[in-house]
Protein backbone atom coordinates (compact mmCIF):
# COMPACT_ATOMS: atom_id res chain seq x y z
CA UNK A 1 0.00 0.00 0.00
CA UNK A 2 2.58 2.58 1.02
CA UNK A 3 4.43 2.20 -2.27
CA UNK A 4 1.63 4.43 -3.61
CA UNK A 5 2.87 7.23 -1.39
CA UNK A 6 6.64 6.82 -1.64
CA UNK A 7 7.04 7.36 -5.36
CA UNK A 8 7.20 11.01 -6.46
CA UNK A 9 8.25 10.43 -10.04
CA UNK A 10 5.64 12.70 -11.65
CA UNK A 11 7.24 15.33 -13.87
CA UNK A 12 6.84 19.06 -13.22
CA UNK A 13 4.40 19.69 -16.10
CA UNK A 14 1.96 17.00 -14.93
CA UNK A 15 2.41 17.94 -11.29
CA UNK A 16 1.35 21.48 -12.13
CA UNK A 17 -1.64 20.13 -14.05
CA UNK A 18 -2.70 18.05 -11.03
CA UNK A 19 -2.39 21.17 -8.88
CA UNK A 20 -4.77 23.04 -11.21
CA UNK A 21 -7.30 20.22 -10.91
CA UNK A 22 -7.25 20.75 -7.15
CA UNK A 23 -7.50 24.52 -7.51
CA UNK A 24 -10.66 24.27 -9.63
CA UNK A 25 -12.10 21.11 -8.04
CA UNK A 26 -15.31 22.73 -6.66
CA UNK A 27 -16.20 23.92 -10.17
CA UNK A 28 -15.22 20.70 -11.93
CA UNK A 29 -17.22 18.65 -9.42
CA UNK A 30 -20.35 20.69 -10.10
CA UNK A 31 -19.69 20.54 -13.85
CA UNK A 32 -19.77 16.73 -13.74
CA UNK A 33 -22.97 16.79 -11.71
CA UNK A 34 -24.52 19.08 -14.31
CA UNK A 35 -23.32 16.88 -17.18
CA UNK A 36 -25.02 13.91 -15.53
CA UNK A 37 -28.16 15.58 -14.22
CA UNK A 38 -28.91 17.41 -17.47
CA UNK A 39 -28.58 14.20 -19.48
CA UNK A 40 -25.58 15.36 -21.51
CA UNK A 41 -23.21 12.63 -20.35
CA UNK A 42 -25.90 10.01 -20.92
CA UNK A 43 -26.45 11.14 -24.51
CA UNK A 44 -22.71 11.10 -25.17
CA UNK A 45 -22.63 7.55 -23.84
CA UNK A 46 -25.59 6.55 -26.03
CA UNK A 47 -23.77 7.84 -29.12
CA UNK A 48 -21.04 5.24 -28.49
CA UNK A 49 -18.06 5.27 -30.88
CA UNK A 50 -19.76 7.44 -33.48
CA UNK A 51 -20.00 10.34 -31.06
CA UNK A 52 -22.36 13.28 -30.99
CA UNK A 53 -22.09 16.98 -31.88
CA UNK A 54 -22.75 19.98 -29.66
CA UNK A 55 -25.82 20.83 -31.74
CA UNK A 56 -27.23 17.32 -31.42
CA UNK A 57 -26.60 17.33 -27.67
CA UNK A 58 -28.46 20.61 -27.38
CA UNK A 59 -31.42 19.29 -29.34
CA UNK A 60 -31.64 16.03 -27.37
CA UNK A 61 -31.28 17.57 -23.89
CA UNK A 62 -32.95 20.95 -24.31
CA UNK A 63 -29.83 22.66 -22.97
CA UNK A 64 -28.55 25.67 -24.92
CA UNK A 65 -25.52 25.16 -27.12
CA UNK A 66 -23.65 27.58 -24.86
CA UNK A 67 -24.47 25.48 -21.80
CA UNK A 68 -23.50 22.25 -23.55
CA UNK A 69 -20.21 23.77 -24.74
CA UNK A 70 -18.96 25.00 -21.36
CA UNK A 71 -19.82 21.70 -19.66
CA UNK A 72 -18.44 19.45 -22.41
CA UNK A 73 -15.24 21.49 -22.63
CA UNK A 74 -14.72 21.06 -18.89
CA UNK A 75 -15.39 17.37 -19.42
CA UNK A 76 -12.64 17.34 -22.04
CA UNK A 77 -10.21 18.95 -19.64
CA UNK A 78 -10.97 16.31 -17.03
CA UNK A 79 -10.67 13.39 -19.44
CA UNK A 80 -14.35 12.55 -18.97
CA UNK A 81 -15.19 13.27 -22.61
CA UNK A 82 -13.10 12.66 -25.72
CA UNK A 83 -13.21 14.05 -29.27
CA UNK A 84 -13.90 11.62 -32.09
CA UNK A 85 -11.35 12.57 -34.74
CA UNK A 86 -12.47 9.89 -37.21
CA UNK A 87 -15.89 11.37 -37.93
CA UNK A 88 -16.98 10.64 -41.53
CA UNK A 89 -18.86 13.93 -41.92
CA UNK A 90 -15.86 15.86 -40.59
CA UNK A 91 -17.89 17.27 -37.70
CA UNK A 92 -16.48 17.51 -34.21
CA UNK A 93 -18.15 14.76 -32.24
CA UNK A 94 -17.76 13.77 -28.62
CA UNK A 95 -17.51 10.33 -27.08
CA UNK A 96 -17.41 9.02 -23.53
CA UNK A 97 -13.95 8.53 -21.99
CA UNK A 98 -13.07 5.80 -19.49
CA UNK A 99 -13.36 8.27 -16.61
CA UNK A 100 -16.80 9.26 -17.87
CA UNK A 101 -17.83 5.61 -17.92
CA UNK A 102 -17.10 5.24 -14.20
CA UNK A 103 -18.80 8.53 -13.40
CA UNK A 104 -21.93 7.28 -15.14
CA UNK A 105 -22.04 3.61 -14.27
CA UNK A 106 -19.81 2.82 -11.27
CA UNK A 107 -21.89 2.46 -8.09
CA UNK A 108 -19.05 3.44 -5.74
CA UNK A 109 -18.46 6.67 -7.67
CA UNK A 110 -22.15 7.54 -7.73
CA UNK A 111 -22.55 6.87 -4.00
CA UNK A 112 -19.50 9.00 -3.21
CA UNK A 113 -20.66 11.89 -5.42
CA UNK A 114 -24.16 11.95 -3.91
CA UNK A 115 -22.70 11.85 -0.40
CA UNK A 116 -20.25 14.66 -1.20
CA UNK A 117 -22.97 16.85 -2.70
CA UNK A 118 -25.84 16.30 -0.25
CA UNK A 119 -23.93 15.81 3.01
CA UNK A 120 -20.45 17.32 2.71
CA UNK A 121 -20.29 20.03 0.05
CA UNK A 122 -21.54 23.08 1.91
CA UNK A 123 -19.92 22.15 5.23
CA UNK A 124 -16.53 21.48 3.62
CA UNK A 125 -15.77 25.21 3.61
CA UNK A 126 -15.62 24.98 7.43
CA UNK A 127 -12.91 22.30 7.47
CA UNK A 128 -10.13 24.57 8.70
CA UNK A 129 -12.35 25.93 11.47
CA UNK A 130 -13.25 22.36 12.43
CA UNK A 131 -9.61 21.41 12.85
CA UNK A 132 -8.70 24.57 14.74
CA UNK A 133 -11.63 24.26 17.15
CA UNK A 134 -11.98 20.46 17.41
CA UNK A 135 -15.63 20.51 16.43
CA UNK A 136 -17.70 19.73 13.31
CA UNK A 137 -18.04 23.35 12.22
CA UNK A 138 -19.73 22.38 8.95
CA UNK A 139 -22.54 20.44 10.63
CA UNK A 140 -24.85 23.49 11.10
CA UNK A 141 -25.40 23.40 7.34
CA UNK A 142 -27.37 20.19 7.99
CA UNK A 143 -28.88 20.90 11.40
CA UNK A 144 -28.41 22.16 14.98
CA UNK A 145 -26.86 19.04 16.49
CA UNK A 146 -23.61 18.26 18.28
CA UNK A 147 -22.96 15.29 15.98
CA UNK A 148 -24.60 14.18 12.75
CA UNK A 149 -25.80 10.95 14.39
CA UNK A 150 -28.22 12.86 16.61
CA UNK A 151 -29.93 14.25 13.54
CA UNK A 152 -29.98 11.33 11.09
CA UNK A 153 -33.72 10.81 11.48
CA UNK A 154 -34.28 14.55 10.88
CA UNK A 155 -32.35 14.89 7.62
CA UNK A 156 -34.27 15.60 4.43
CA UNK A 157 -35.28 12.58 2.35
CA UNK A 158 -32.54 13.35 -0.17
CA UNK A 159 -29.93 13.70 2.57
CA UNK A 160 -31.06 10.45 4.22
CA UNK A 161 -30.84 8.64 0.90
CA UNK A 162 -27.28 9.89 0.36
CA UNK A 163 -26.09 9.28 3.95
CA UNK A 164 -27.52 5.79 4.33
CA UNK A 165 -26.63 4.89 0.75
CA UNK A 166 -23.02 5.77 1.51
CA UNK A 167 -23.01 3.99 4.88
CA UNK A 168 -24.64 0.80 3.61
CA UNK A 169 -22.59 0.61 0.42
CA UNK A 170 -19.39 0.36 2.46
CA UNK A 171 -20.71 -2.18 4.96
CA UNK A 172 -23.39 -4.41 3.49
CA UNK A 173 -21.22 -5.84 0.73
CA UNK A 174 -18.91 -7.45 3.28
CA UNK A 175 -21.70 -9.13 5.26
CA UNK A 176 -21.75 -12.35 3.18
CA UNK A 177 -18.02 -12.86 3.88
CA UNK A 178 -18.30 -11.88 7.53
CA UNK A 179 -21.29 -14.03 8.52
CA UNK A 180 -19.58 -17.46 8.18
CA UNK A 181 -16.61 -16.20 10.22
CA UNK A 182 -18.75 -14.81 13.04
CA UNK A 183 -21.05 -17.85 13.15
CA UNK A 184 -18.25 -20.41 12.94
CA UNK A 185 -19.01 -21.08 16.63
CA UNK A 186 -22.52 -21.31 18.15
CA UNK A 187 -24.00 -17.94 19.14
CA UNK A 188 -27.09 -17.50 21.26
CA UNK A 189 -27.01 -13.76 21.85
CA UNK A 190 -25.20 -11.12 19.78
CA UNK A 191 -24.94 -7.45 20.77
CA UNK A 192 -24.79 -5.11 17.78
CA UNK A 193 -23.37 -1.81 19.03
CA UNK A 194 -24.14 1.01 16.63
CA UNK A 195 -26.67 -1.19 14.86
CA UNK A 196 -28.07 1.70 12.85
CA UNK A 197 -31.00 0.51 10.71
CA UNK A 198 -30.72 -3.19 11.74
CA UNK A 199 -29.19 -4.33 8.45
CA UNK A 200 -26.61 -6.56 10.20
CA UNK A 201 -29.07 -7.79 12.82
CA UNK A 202 -31.54 -8.86 10.13
CA UNK A 203 -28.73 -10.52 8.15
CA UNK A 204 -27.77 -12.50 11.27
CA UNK A 205 -31.33 -13.69 11.84
CA UNK A 206 -31.62 -14.78 8.22
CA UNK A 207 -28.30 -16.60 8.42
CA UNK A 208 -28.93 -18.35 11.76
CA UNK A 209 -32.41 -19.44 12.86
CA UNK A 210 -31.64 -19.38 16.59
CA UNK A 211 -29.60 -16.26 17.29
CA UNK A 212 -31.03 -13.30 19.14
CA UNK A 213 -29.66 -9.81 18.53
CA UNK A 214 -29.74 -6.75 20.77
CA UNK A 215 -29.07 -3.45 19.00
CA UNK A 216 -27.40 -0.76 21.10
CA UNK A 217 -27.59 2.72 19.59
CA UNK A 218 -28.95 6.23 20.01
CA UNK A 219 -32.71 6.40 20.65
CA UNK A 220 -33.44 7.92 17.24
CA UNK A 221 -31.66 5.02 15.57
CA UNK A 222 -33.07 2.20 17.68
CA UNK A 223 -36.60 3.36 16.81
CA UNK A 224 -35.79 2.91 13.11
CA UNK A 225 -34.03 -0.41 13.80
CA UNK A 226 -37.03 -1.84 15.68
CA UNK A 227 -39.36 -0.80 12.86
CA UNK A 228 -37.16 -2.48 10.26
CA UNK A 229 -36.76 -5.63 12.38
CA UNK A 230 -40.54 -5.91 12.74
CA UNK A 231 -41.10 -5.44 9.01
CA UNK A 232 -38.52 -8.17 8.33
CA UNK A 233 -40.39 -10.57 10.63
CA UNK A 234 -37.78 -10.68 13.41
CA UNK A 235 -39.42 -8.61 16.15
CA UNK A 236 -39.22 -11.65 18.46
CA UNK A 237 -35.48 -12.08 17.92
CA UNK A 238 -34.22 -8.50 17.59
CA UNK A 239 -34.60 -6.01 20.41
CA UNK A 240 -33.12 -2.56 20.96
CA UNK A 241 -31.37 -0.88 23.86
CA UNK A 242 -31.37 2.91 23.35
CA UNK A 243 -28.47 4.78 24.91
CA UNK A 244 -25.53 7.10 24.31
CA UNK A 245 -22.39 4.97 24.58
CA UNK A 246 -20.32 7.99 25.59
CA UNK A 247 -22.59 8.98 28.46
CA UNK A 248 -20.84 8.41 31.81
CA UNK A 249 -24.01 6.81 33.14
CA UNK A 250 -24.22 4.27 30.33
CA UNK A 251 -23.34 0.69 31.26
CA UNK A 252 -23.48 -2.07 28.71
CA UNK A 253 -25.76 -5.03 29.47
CA UNK A 254 -24.33 -8.48 30.13
CA UNK A 255 -25.04 -11.80 28.45
CA UNK A 256 -23.46 -11.44 25.01
CA UNK A 257 -21.68 -14.33 23.33
CA UNK A 258 -20.50 -11.91 20.64
CA UNK A 259 -20.20 -8.13 20.53
CA UNK A 260 -20.33 -6.77 16.99
CA UNK A 261 -19.32 -3.29 15.81
CA UNK A 262 -19.54 -2.53 12.10
CA UNK A 263 -18.20 0.82 10.91
CA UNK A 264 -18.89 2.08 14.41
CA UNK A 265 -15.54 2.81 15.99
CA UNK A 266 -14.49 5.11 13.15
CA UNK A 267 -17.19 7.45 14.49
CA UNK A 268 -15.09 8.13 17.59
CA UNK A 269 -11.69 9.49 18.58
CA UNK A 270 -8.99 7.10 19.79
CA UNK A 271 -9.63 8.15 23.41
CA UNK A 272 -13.36 7.56 22.98
CA UNK A 273 -12.69 4.15 21.43
CA UNK A 274 -10.70 3.20 24.52
CA UNK A 275 -13.55 4.43 26.73
CA UNK A 276 -16.17 2.39 24.82
CA UNK A 277 -14.05 -0.77 24.88
CA UNK A 278 -13.38 -0.32 28.59
CA UNK A 279 -17.14 -0.26 29.19
CA UNK A 280 -17.59 -3.35 27.03
CA UNK A 281 -14.86 -5.22 28.93
CA UNK A 282 -16.73 -4.71 32.20
CA UNK A 283 -19.87 -6.35 30.74
CA UNK A 284 -18.39 -9.47 29.10
CA UNK A 285 -16.58 -12.66 29.98
CA UNK A 286 -13.16 -13.90 28.76
CA UNK A 287 -15.04 -16.17 26.31
CA UNK A 288 -16.88 -13.30 24.62
CA UNK A 289 -15.68 -12.49 21.13
CA UNK A 290 -15.46 -8.84 20.06
CA UNK A 291 -15.75 -8.42 16.29
CA UNK A 292 -14.83 -5.11 14.67
CA UNK A 293 -15.58 -4.57 10.97
CA UNK A 294 -13.86 -1.56 9.44
CA UNK A 295 -12.43 -0.25 6.18
CA UNK A 296 -8.82 0.49 7.10
CA UNK A 297 -7.23 2.77 4.55
CA UNK A 298 -3.79 1.18 4.71
CA UNK A 299 -5.27 -2.28 4.03
CA UNK A 300 -6.86 -1.43 0.68
CA UNK A 301 -5.94 -3.17 -2.55
CA UNK A 302 -6.25 -0.07 -4.72
CA UNK A 303 -5.13 3.53 -4.36
CA UNK A 304 -8.62 4.78 -5.32
CA UNK A 305 -10.14 3.00 -2.32
CA UNK A 306 -7.54 4.41 0.06
CA UNK A 307 -8.16 7.89 -1.38
CA UNK A 308 -11.90 7.56 -0.79
CA UNK A 309 -11.30 6.63 2.84
CA UNK A 310 -8.83 9.47 3.38
CA UNK A 311 -11.48 11.84 2.02
CA UNK A 312 -14.10 10.27 4.29
CA UNK A 313 -11.93 11.22 7.27
CA UNK A 314 -12.51 14.87 6.33
CA UNK A 315 -16.27 14.27 6.49
CA UNK A 316 -15.84 13.11 10.09
CA UNK A 317 -13.77 16.19 10.82
CA UNK A 318 -16.08 18.89 9.49
CA UNK A 319 -19.52 17.24 9.46
CA UNK A 320 -19.94 14.14 11.61
CA UNK A 321 -18.28 14.81 14.96
CA UNK A 322 -15.01 16.72 14.61
CA UNK A 323 -12.70 14.15 16.15
CA UNK A 324 -12.73 10.79 14.36
CA UNK A 325 -11.40 9.37 11.09
CA UNK A 326 -10.93 6.30 8.95
CA UNK A 327 -8.13 4.60 10.82
CA UNK A 328 -5.02 2.73 9.84
CA UNK A 329 -4.78 -0.86 11.01
CA UNK A 330 -2.18 -0.33 13.74
CA UNK A 331 -3.78 2.74 15.34
CA UNK A 332 -7.21 1.09 15.64
CA UNK A 333 -5.75 -2.19 16.90
CA UNK A 334 -3.60 -0.38 19.48
CA UNK A 335 -6.55 1.69 20.74
CA UNK A 336 -8.65 -1.43 21.30
CA UNK A 337 -5.83 -3.35 22.93
CA UNK A 338 -5.12 -0.41 25.25
CA UNK A 339 -8.54 -1.09 26.82
CA UNK A 340 -7.41 -4.56 27.93
CA UNK A 341 -7.98 -6.65 24.82
CA UNK A 342 -5.76 -8.67 22.51
CA UNK A 343 -6.20 -9.38 18.82
CA UNK A 344 -6.98 -13.02 18.07
CA UNK A 345 -7.70 -12.93 14.34
CA UNK A 346 -7.53 -10.45 11.48
CA UNK A 347 -9.35 -11.09 8.21
CA UNK A 348 -8.58 -8.54 5.51
CA UNK A 349 -9.99 -8.01 2.02
CA UNK A 350 -13.58 -8.96 2.82
CA UNK A 351 -16.07 -7.99 0.14
CA UNK A 352 -15.54 -5.62 -2.80
CA UNK A 353 -15.04 -2.68 -0.40
CA UNK A 354 -12.03 -4.46 1.19
CA UNK A 355 -13.15 -4.55 4.81
CA UNK A 356 -11.09 -5.87 7.68
CA UNK A 357 -12.75 -8.07 10.32
CA UNK A 358 -10.84 -8.10 13.60
CA UNK A 359 -11.61 -10.47 16.50
CA UNK A 360 -10.55 -9.52 20.02
CA UNK A 361 -10.87 -11.08 23.44
CA UNK A 362 -10.08 -9.85 26.93
CA UNK A 363 -6.34 -10.02 27.46
CA UNK A 364 -5.40 -12.69 29.98
CA UNK A 365 -2.71 -12.04 32.56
Amino acid sequence: MFEFYKDDSIDAVNAKFEAQKIAFSPLSFQAIRALKNMGILGEISNARKKGITISELSQKTGVSEYGVKVLVEMGLGMGVVKINKDSEDNKERFTLGKIGFFLLFDEMTQVNMDFSQNICYRGAENLEESIREDKPAGLPHLGPWKTVYEGLSKLTDQQKKSWFGFDHFYSDQSFPDALPIVFEKPIQHLFDIGGNTAKWAISCCKYNKDVKVSIIDLPSQTAVAEKNAKEAGFADRIDAIPCNVLDNATEFPQGADVVWMSQFLDCFSLDQIKLILTKIRKAITPETDIYVLETLWDKQRFEAAAYSLQATSLYFTCIANGNSKMYRYAELKNAIESAGFELKEAHHNLGPSTHSLLRFRIKQA
